[in-house]
This record gives structure tokens, C-alpha cells and sequence, in this order.
């Protein structure tokens, strides 16, 4: 019975990374002919239309003014510094770059609890995270022929996701998972329709932005359902390895949707990221006693 509840768990993160860089996808095709906070505005819209009936449909309508909890709302503010950061990146940056860049958020994390809390990190685990770090660099490539310099906002959305997860600690633990996917969206949707307003020509929305950002509001939803169904299935030790599935899921975006192939240095750099990150999940799973997946909703 638990090996079966693992491979649901293990198949639920592998459709929604799936999900989150079909999302992605779709944002870069439609930043193709317009500006970044307003393709996060229309994918905002769309997001929330599909998040309110299935709030609505799981009897979720009266917790939904706890989207708005002083430790939810922070939350959500990291996520909306991500957010931007991001999607100013894929407007200039090859998909799987930048993917890449930001997997080091969980390394980024651990930095965070250490600084911030004082937790015990040790030396392997900085070591670790300085292993991630040089392989982000390394798919960066700062001063090289394929370097980008909007790479650094890459590391930026890393930080702003690292603080998301930190802050996500905070956030009262009856609070549905939903009324928190709903707050991220609502945030990030006013926050991106502010600096749309103050720093961009907005264009008229055309019927290909239309259907782009209304698959991109899909996608995006089944990502935030299916990550959480795979923690409530399975320990979050057997899940999480799977999230470097995002590098895989992007990487294939890129060559398929886009054309862009990486080189050399930067699938090293992958790699690194990937290793890195997977030892971490080790070294916590054998930290930690491990506790079973949680059943309530």
C-alpha cells in the first residue's frame, strides 16, 4: 500500500513540474509580441477563473479570507519578487536556463533558515550549496559568449522563492492549501498590473494572448493541485528528489517549442544543480524521522 501511495505521490510531482513549465511555456509565447507584467496580468486573470470554481466546488469559499492571513500575505509577496524576476528573465533567456538557475532555491533555503533562524547547517551541506551555486554560474556563464546579463534576474527569483518556502513555515498550518494558491495569484496579478501601469505601453490583448493565457491559467492550476496531492501522498522525502523533473520538463520545451539546445557547459551546470540538490534531500531524509503522508484536506 505505501510503495503505491509513493509511485502516486512520484507520478503527481512529475505532471506538476510538467504543468508549471507547460505554464512557462506558454508565457514565452506570448511574450514574443508583449511585455512581461501584462502577460503575468492576463495569465493572473485567467488563473483566478479557474482557481474560484474549484475553491467553490470543494466547499473552500468560507476559508477563503484566510488568503489574506498577515503571514500569507508575506508569503505571497515573496512569491510576486519571484514571480517579476522570472518573467522578466524568460522574456530574454533561453527556457532551460533559466529553469535551471532557479532550481538552486532550495540551496538558497537552507542559507536562509541558517542566517535568518540559526538552524545547524555543517560544512557538507554549505559545501553543497556552494556546489549548486557554481553549477547555476556555470549555466549562466557570466562574461561568455552565451551569457546573458538578465541571468542574474535567474538568481533573484531563486532568493525570492527561497524566502516563499522560509515563509511558507509561518503560515497557519489549518490554512487550505487553496486559500494560499489563491492569495499567491491575487498578489502577484495586482503586483504585476502595478508595474504594468508605472513601466510598460500596454498592447491590446489579441485572441492568441486570449487562448495562450488561458492554457497558461490551466496549466498553472493543475501544477499548484498536483504538487500538493504529491506531498499529501507521499513523505516529502520521497517526492521532492522529483522536482529537479522541472530541469528535464524545460529542457525538452526548449529544443521542441523553442529551438534552443544548451551547451556543453551549461548541461555540466545542470547536473551540478541536480546533484547538489539531490544530496541535500539525502542528507535531510536521513536527518529526519520520516513521517507519514498527511490524508486531510
Amino acid at each position: 500500500m505505501a510503495l503505491s501511495q509513493n509511485f502516486r505521490g512520484i507520478a503527481a510531482i512529475l505532471v506538476a513540474t510538467g504543468s508549471f513549465v507547460a505554464n512557462d511555456t506558454c508565457m514565452k509565447l506570448a511574450l514574443e509580441d508583449a511585455p512581461p507584467f501584462q502577460v503575468l496580468v492576463m495569465r493572473g486573470i485567467a488563473a483566478i477563473v479557474w482557481c474560484l470554481p474549484v475553491i467553490y466546488a470543494m466547499g473552500l469559499i468560507r476559508h477563503l479570507p484566510k488568503a489574506f492571513h498577515p503571514w500569507v500575505l508575506l508569503r505571497s509577496g515573496s512569491e510576486l519578487v519571484a514571480i517579476l524576476c522570472f518573467i522578466t528573465a524568460l522574456a530574454h533567456m533561453p527556457i532551460a536556463d533559466l529553469t535551471a538557475i532557479t532550481q538552486i532555491s532550495p540551496l538558497v533555503v537552507l542559507l536562509g533558515m541558517w542566517l535568518l533562524f540559526g538552524e545547524r547547517v555543517g560544512g557538507l551541506r554549505f559545501f553543497l550549496v556552494g556546489l549548486g551555486i557554481t553549477g547555476a554560474l556555470m549555466v549562466a556563464q557570466p562574461g561568455g559568449v552565451a551569457s546573458s546579463p538578465f541571468a542574474v534576474f535567474g538568481f533573484l527569483t531563486a532568493v525570492g522563492a527561497a524566502f516563499r518556502d522560509i515563509l511558507s513555515r509561518k503560515v497557519p498550518s489549518r490554512t487550505p492549501a487553496l486559500a494560499v494558491t489563491f492569495s499567491t495569484l491575487f498578489i502577484v496579478m495586482v503586483g504585476a498590473l502595478v508595474m504594468t501601469l508605472l513601466f510598460e505601453a500596454p498592447v491590446a490583448p489579441t485572441f492568441r494572448h486570449g487562448w495562450l493565457m488561458a492554457i497558461a491559467g490551466f496549466f498553472l492550476m493543475c501544477g499548484h493541485s498536483f504538487i500538493y496531492m504529491a506531498y499529501r501522498l507521499s513523505p516529502a522525502r520521497v517526492v521532492a528528489p522529483f522536482n529537479y523533473a522541472f530541469m528535464i520538463w524545460a529542457g525538452i520545451s526548449g529544443v521542441l517549442v523553442f529551438q534552443q539546445v544548451p551547451n556543453a557547459l551549461a548541461v555540466a551546470g545542470m547536473a551540478l544543480i541536480m546533484t547538489a540538490g539531490l544530496a541535500v534531500v539525502f542528507l535531510e531524509g536521513r536527518a529526519r524521522p520520516p513521517t507519514p503522508a498527511v490524508a486531510e484536506v
